[in-house]
């Protein structure tokens, strides 16, 4: 939560011609203030040592740190100057009220060094982590104007300006080494490369950031229940259910994994959500074609059966499923509405699909993933929720073993929705899969988004409990409506009533594509997908929290020490 509350500072740079507008109106307004003040008047020193060094600036920066493979925009050149023209007319004009004559010069000579500081860590931070390579770009503008300033003032000045530089700049680079030591100490990894690949990923759409996490990432093994309808007259439904995270956020890693896998294995494939915590997010996308290939796979030995049984629904304290039998497969989708529903550890899932299968052979157990309340943490293997997971599960698949089984058929369908992933749909819409068994039919909606908001689930199934017997709400828990937030669920930005027509216009769909199926499962092994790692996320989050305690205070504590060795520069040059 505390990473999340970060985004509030991230913003879009203006037009340039703006920041350039700015400048040149500074310039005019510091000259035309001199002249009118009359004394110690410096002619045109308002353009010669603010605007001109930062409209050079402004013009080079982007060259120079293209020139060392760093990423820079004409926009965020101009913002970059114009604040450091800013900070340059704030320090340099602060104390002008004293009556010391030559106080400007050394102010102003005070302003560079604060200059060249913030640009160092500005452009290390958005542009290119490597300092070394960003030293002459962020020395741009502080130069440009200490060459004006040389010409005003002589050769001391210089000196003094020099100085400044080295004191400014190991005050930066002893600042960002004390910043990224925990990190580098603890997982290997920058900061600030973080932070380049974080921009260019929301700016630019780059992938830099798949290859931050293929840094820390670390294989693992997991098992992947599918099911396959094979109908008469139609085309073959896949319903599968990984055990891998559509995470952390945006295009980054496996956030967009459903649609990925949906168009990997046909337009009628539903990818539901299994059990896995952020700990296992696909480091990169193309990471789903292993879990494409396992779906595939256990297809070939799939053994096809006509029979099915109509759906029950069990319930455990918090925990309600809906279950149904497939043939060899046991579908089991549960929730725990209007308790908050959240990512289930893996060892739960892998737990309740040991505990079934002396009842059946393959078993699809899905987490609805379909109450947010707030963002809030996993539930873990040993806890009262999955406890009530596992016993409602184990109930379902005995009595589910004990039901009659029917021929059955089986439908799906699909509607396109006009919500954006900004306002919680991710690019799959909304999906119904439907059966029909001895005249019970039971819907299982599947939206794609991350988790649904408190109490809309209710309104969607029990509106849709007006065509179906049975209903079940499901997301795919898709992060790609996940930018700068943890919290976007469906029915946060768009209301139920809103979202009504297009589910039910799914179902309907689903309803009309009915035809007589036949069912088959099959359970496959993803070997060796690299995720970002057990309690990676926890541990790297509880490091930056900490980072974050003392930013403040060691940034605050470095830039006195710099105004006070300035001090003693000062008194011993000039």
């Amino acid at each position: 939560m505390k990473l999340e509350d970060l985004s509030r500072f991230i913003f879009a740079a203006p037009a340039w011609p703006r920041s350039v507008a700015i400048m040149i109106l500074l310039g005019i307004v510091i000259d035309g203030a001199g002249f009118i003040g009359g004394r110690n008047y410096l002619l045109v020193f308002g353009f010669l040592g603010y605007v001109f060094p930062a409209l050079l600036a402004f013009v080079l920066t982007k060259p120079f740190v293209e020139h060392v493979g760093g990423k820079m925009t004409w926009n965020r050149s101009g913002l970059l100057a114009m604040s450091c023209m800013v900070f340059q007319v704030i320090v340099s004009l602060l104390l002008t009220f004293l009556p010391y004559p030559n106080f400007y010069s050394v102010l102003f000579a005070v302003a560079l060094g604060v200059v060249f500081a913030v640009r160092l860590i500005v452009l290390a931070g958005i542009a290119d982590y490597r300092m070394g390579r960003m030293v002459p770009a962020a020395a741009l503008q502080s130069a440009a104007a200490a060459v004006t300033g040389t010409y005003y003032f002589g050769m001391d000045f210089l000196y003094f300006v020099i100085v400044l530089h080295l004191l400014f700049g190991g005050g930066v680079l002893l600042f960002l080494w004390m910043v990224e030591r925990p990190l580098k100490k603890n997982y290997r990894i920058s900061a600030l490369h973080f932070i380049n690949a974080f921009i260019s990923h929301n700016t630019d759409g780059d992938k830099a950031l798949d290859e931050f996490f293929m840094e820390i990432g670390e294989d693992v093994y997991v098992q992947q229940v599918s099911f396959f309808l094979r109908r008469q007259g139609r085309g073959e439904i896949t319903f599968t259910v990984p055990n891998l995270h559509p995470g952390p956020m945006g295009e980054v890693g496996g956030a967009n994994l459903p649609k990925l896998l949906h168009d990997m294995l046909g337009s009628d494939t539903f990818v539901a959500h299994g059990c896995a915590t952020h700990d296992f997010n696909l480091v990169c996308e193309s990471e789903v074609t292993l879990m494409a290939d396992v779906v595939r796979a256990s297809r070939k030995d799939a053994i096809f059966s006509l029979m099915a049984t109509p759906s029950r629904r069990y319930s455990c304290g918090t925990v309600s499923i809906c279950a149904q039998g497939l043939g060899d497969t046991l579908l089991l989708v549960a929730t725990r509405s209007p308790k908050k529903t959240e990512d289930l550890e893996y060892a739960i899932g892998l737990a309740i699909m040991a505990e079934c299968r002396g009842h059946y052979r393959h078993v699809a157990f899905v987490d609805a993933h379909n109450c947010m309340i707030d963002v809030t943490d996993p539930v873990v293997a040993g806890s009262l929720p999955a406890y009530e997971y596992w016993r409602a599960a184990q109930e379902a698949a005995i009595e589910c073993a004990c039901l009659p089984c029917s021929v059955f058929e089986a439908g799906a369908g699909h509607s396109a929705v006009p919500f954006s992933r900004e306002e919680g749909f991710g690019d799959l819409g909304i999906m119904a899969l439907v059966f029909r068994v001895e005249g019970q039919v039971t819907a299982y909606v599947l939206f794609d988004g991350n988790n649904v908001e408190h109490g809309v689930r209710e309104v969607l199934r029990d509106h849709l409990l007006t065509l179906v017997d049975e209903c079940e709400i499901m997301t795919t828990d898709s992060h790609v409506v996940n930018t700068l937030s943890g919290r976007n669920p469906v029915g946060y930005r768009i209301s139920a009533d809103q979202i009504i027509p297009f589910a039910e216009d799914a179902v309907r769909r689903a309803i009309a594509d009915l035809a007589p199926a036949e069912a088959a499962g099959g359970t496959g092994w993803v070997e060796g997908v690299t995720v970002f790692g057990s309690n990676r996320i926890s541990q790297l989050a509880g490091t930056v929290n900490g980072i974050l305690t003392f930013i403040a205070p060691l940034g605050v504590a470095i830039l006195l020490f710099a105004f006070l060795l300035s001090i003693v520069a000062y008194l011993v040059l000039l």
